[in-house]
């Protein structure tokens, strides 16, 4: 090696030595100690750096290992309260429900004394039984207190298994099924007074089946014709008739009220606007006073009324002129 040469920072040179008293090779060993210290300068200086890189690593791996063991002991603590708290509620869940047993408890499951509202299911009995604070009562079965529901709901099909509701059973309620009546409607039934009549109500009969009308009594107006001369009254159609004689005729009086009941009716004859003379022929069973029917009247246009009555099913008809030559 040869000079120059640095060495802690300064630079050497061959002249810096020269005049120096020094023995044949001195200069070289000189030259090449100076190169060797200058190398072990160099290299104790990179050693020095390595040195402080490592303390720095080792001092970053040893703050990085705390955080670590701060987060894991954290997760511990958190873990530890959860099981608490699981535990807690497992202990809450076994003093209240107490599973199921073939025989009533004396404790819960926690060993504690049972209290009110302790309940089990009962698997020789096949029930649900509660614990009302002194004795085991088995829910045979459960009621609701639906005042406070404003919008009950059922979520199916009634079944009132012989029951009524309000009085009313499920063959009176299948009645309503497929009706369609209004509210309105409905309350026309709501009668103050059963038996009186009331305007826009239905008509009903007090307790001795007896009907009182407050008001008037509107009933049907019908006229009859005759063919091939033959005039039916249907009383089933009306209580009152008239007929305009076009032909002579026979008259017959068609389903009465049955035996026991009141049929009767009013008949206006007119004759025809050119005084034909028509005649009536009467039913056989028509009893008119003194046996005796009465002669129509024959002018143009002339009207005769009469009344009719039977109380046997028709067997019998009871008849009155009730004035003629009227018009």
């Amino acid at each position: 090696m040869a000079f120059p040469v640095t060495l802690n920072g300064v630079t050497y040179t061959l002249a810096n030595f020269e005049g120096l008293n020094y023995v044949e090779g001195f200069p070289d060993a000189l030259e090449d100690f100076v190169t060797e210290a200058g190398t072990q300068v160099s290299a104790a200086a990179t050693s020095a750096t390595n040195a402080a890189t490592s303390e720095s690593n080792a001092s970053s791996s040893a703050t990085a290992a705390a955080s670590s063991a701060t987060a894991a002991a954290s997760s511990a603590t958190a873990a530890a309260a959860s099981a608490t708290a699981a535990q807690a509620s497992l202990d809450a869940i076994e003093g209240l429900y107490l599973g199921a047993q073939s025989s009533d408890p004396t404790v819960d499951l926690n060993g504690d004394a049972l209290t009110a509202g302790d309940w089990y299911f009962n698997t020789v009995a096949g029930a649900v039984k509660i614990y009302d604070g002194s004795a085991w009562v088995t829910i045979t079965s459960i009621t609701f207190d639906l005042v406070d529901d404003t919008t009950p709901q059922l979520g199916g099909n009634l079944d009132l298994n012989g029951n009524t509701v309000g009085g009313v059973d499920a063959t009176e309620l299948s009645i309503l099924e497929g009706a369609t009546v209004t509210t309105a409607e409905l309350n026309y039934l709501d009668i103050t007074t059963l038996g009186t009549t009331e305007a826009s109500k239905a008509v009903t009969a007090d307790a001795n089946g007896v009907v009182t009308f407050d008001d008037g009594i509107s009933e049907e107006y019908g006229a009859v014709t005759s063919s091939s001369n033959s005039t039916t009254v249907d009383l089933q159609s009306g209580t009152n008739f008239s007929h305009t004689l076009t032909e002579n005729t026979t008259f017959t009086f068609s389903n009465p009220a049955a035996s026991g009941k009141i049929s009767a009716f009013t008949l206006k004859i007119v004759q025809d606007a050119s005084a034909s003379g028509y005649t009536v022929t009467w039913p056989t069973s028509v009893d008119w006073p003194s046996a005796t029917a009465p002669t129509l009247t024959a002018t143009a246009s002339a009207i005769d009324y009469f009344v009719f009555i039977t109380h046997d099913g028709g067997t019998n008809w009871y008849g009155f002129t009730a004035g003629q030559a009227f018009g």
